[in-house]
Formats: structure tokens, sequence, C-alpha cells
């Protein structure tokens, strides 16, 4: 049999026939952009991105959702489940955190990110207090991997969220409900009271529209009276609400403690590891209590680092070396903040760094003593180049 025979028995091969005469019939004939290459790049790739604040919506009392439009043209293309790394000047610091998008990518004339704020959170309130409509805010362009992908994950979606790691689901969830995607899914989002629930009308508007879409709230400390399914989103609970679940591709996203334990109960349940995808959960809160941080040292410990080339500052062991820079206004390339993207990698010449399980450190790296400076504490006198 023929390979031309073959492809044509490969699940979603007419949809993408039909996607290619829809594109030839509609699409921009790139063919007249022959010789600017690097436009074209930038275009679908940008290395910043200028936005103006055109709204903000108020999602629950500690979260809003800040709508971007670009600045200049138009926005690039990305899949829902991607994230943009926002940059801000805050008391003089110059940093950058990562949002995932929260609108859906078939709409191209802005970007949602959903902020919460967090504990001690140094962007998240600046955020929410001190940006208005109109004001200015830059990014990156979108990056992650995080998102759906026909080949490997096939029809049939969980969606574990908990608080506000329901952003990225909600572009998912919107794309699909949207353009009335061949997917199902099922989302079971753990809120720690009903108040924390973000997008929670909405959600509940589209799956009574859509029965490709389902959800579940589970409420962790619950007021006196609610009715609602209540504890921790155990194995048992993931059985009685999914039934069969062999078939599933499960996605994570949510805060670090949900990680361990959700992580633990999905492998209960029986799900393999090829079949959970987990979204990256940028530096832990307290890093001294991670699995091989080195006895002796304590968290209050503050070290010295070099920059070759450059001056000495203080770094605490306590925090991610990258954020120890940008309080000194040494700022470094950055994206994902969690260890995974490679961005800010930085020469270790001499002295020793701790970095927490699920760090994805190139061996080349290793090699040749690159750490991601995001995800690396200092345990010892530093010298470093960037």
């Amino acid at each position: 049999m023929a390979f031309s025979d073959v492809v044509k028995d490969i699940e979603g091969y007419q949809e993408i026939l039909k996607d290619i005469e829809i594109l030839r019939k509609y699409g921009f004939d790139y063919s007249s952009q022959k010789g600017n290459i690097g436009q074209v790049i930038e275009n679908f790739h940008p290395k910043r991105i200028e936005f103006s604040v055109s709204e903000i919506i108020e999602e629950t009392a500690s979260t809003k959702t800040i709508r971007l439009v670009p600045k200049h043209g138009s926005l690039p293309p990305f899949q829902a489940g991607q994230y943009i790394n926002v940059y801000v000047e805050v008391g003089g610091v110059r940093t950058s955190r990562p949002y995932s998008i929260s609108s859906p990518p078939n709409q191209a004339a802005f970007y949602d990110i959903t902020v919460r704020r967090v504990g001690d959170g140094f962007v998240s309130d600046y955020l929410l207090d001190d940006i208005n409509v109109g004001d200015s805010l830059e990014s990156t362009g979108p990056a992650g991997n995080f998102y759906y992908n026909p080949l490997f994950h096939g029809n049939d979606l969980v969606f574990i969220a908990g608080g506000s790691g329901i952003t990225p689901f909600m572009s998912m969830i919107r794309e699909v409900t949207d353009k009335n995607l061949n997917r199902r899914i099922h989302l079971i989002y753990g809120c720690d009271n009903p108040d924390d629930v973000i997008f929670g009308d909405e959600l509940s508007r589209r799956s009574r529209m859509h029965a490709n879409f389902t959800w579940d709230l589970v409420v962790s400390t619950p007021p006196e009276g609610y009715q609602g399914i209540t504890g921790f989103i155990t194995a048992e609970l993931m059985k009685s609400l999914l039934g069969d679940i062999s078939s599933r591709t499960f996605y994570l996203c949510g805060p670090e403690a949900m990680y361990t334990f959700c992580g633990r109960e999905i492998a209960a349940a029986g799900i393999p590891p090829r079949k959970v995808r987990v979204e990256m959960f940028g530096p832990p809160k307290e890093v001294f209590r991670q699995p091989g941080w080195p006895q002796g040292v304590s968290s209050d410990a503050v070290f010295k680092v070099a920059v070759r080339g450059g001056r000495t500052i203080d770094a605490r062991a306590c925090e991610p070396l990258m954020i120890s820079l940008e309080r000194a206004g040494i700022v470094i390339p950055a994206l994902c903040r969690s260890g995974e993207c490679s961005l800010c990698r930085t020469k270790l010449i001499s002295g020793k760094v701790y970095q927490p399980s699920g760090v994805k450190l190139r061996k080349s790296d290793r090699d040749f003593g690159y750490i991601h400076a995001c995800m690396s504490y200092p345990i010892d006198d530093l010298e470093i180049m960037i």
C-alpha cells in the first residue's frame, strides 16, 4: 500500500486538507515577502511587544483580568495554554513575570492576562494596584509548551486546575467551545472557598451550552451549609467524577502544593506519566524545605556573587540568583522564570548553587558549568559570567 493511501486513514487528515484549502483561498501569500525574512520572523516571534491596557476586569476580590492591545501592528499567533513574560519596573527594580494568556487564540485583537494577588507578591501587587486603563506594558512574545497536541493527546481531556491555575485552561476551553472543536473536556477546579472561583459564571454558561465541556468545583474549606463537592482532588474523586480514565490525557496547573498532592493522586489512579501534562510553576516558596537542600545552609544566609567584568553583590540563599541580580540592577534575559526555557543560562565559574528538582538543565550545560539563574539558589560565594 502506498504511503499516500496510508495517510488518509490518520485521524484528522481530512480536516487538515480542508484547512489547507481555506488557507489557499483566504490566507496571505508570503511569496510577496521574499527577501524580507527578518521582518516576517519578527511578526510571528517578536522579542518584545508594546501594549496599552484597554480594559481591566475584576474577576474576584483578589483577581483581575488585564486586557492588552498592541501599540504597533498586530499580535503574533499563539497556542492556547501559552504565556507571555511581562516586564515591569517596581521601586527602581526591573523584573518580569510570566502570565498565561487567558483569552483564546481564535481572536487576534488582544491578549488577556488574569492576575491573582499572592502573598508578598512583588509584581502581582503592582499590576493589581497601580496599573490603570491607558497605561503601557511590555512583554515577550508567546512561549511555553503547555498546549494541546492533536497527534499525542487524543480528544478526551481532563483539566485539573487550582486557584489561578485556571488561566491557561480558560484559553483552551474558550477556543474549543468557540470553534466547536472535536474535543471533550472535563475540568476539575479546586479552590479554597467559593469566593476564590475565577470565571465561575462563564464556566457554568459554557458547560450548559456545549455538551463536550463539563466542570466540577471542589472546595477545600467550604463555608457552613455549602452543598457542593468538598475536600481535595483525590484519585477516588477523579474516578467517581470521570468514570473510565484509561484513554484520557490529564493536564495539571495550579500552586506548588497542588502539584505535589495531585501528582501523587493521578499516579495512584493508574495514569501513566506519558498521559500527564504539567505546567511549570516557578520557584518554590520555601526552597530550604525541598529535597536535597544542603544541611548547614541557613535560609537566612547571604553570600557574595562576583559578576565577571562587573561588580560584586549580596545574594540570599533563599532567593533565586536572578532576583538577587535584578534587585542590584543587573537584568539578564528571562522568559519562563521556572527553569525550563534556558534563556537565563549563566556560566558558574566558581562556587555552588542549589537547583530544585524539575529544572530542565541540558546535559551540555551541566558539563560546561552553566546554570539557570531563575532557579538557582546560592549556597556558597559565587563567581559568575553573564
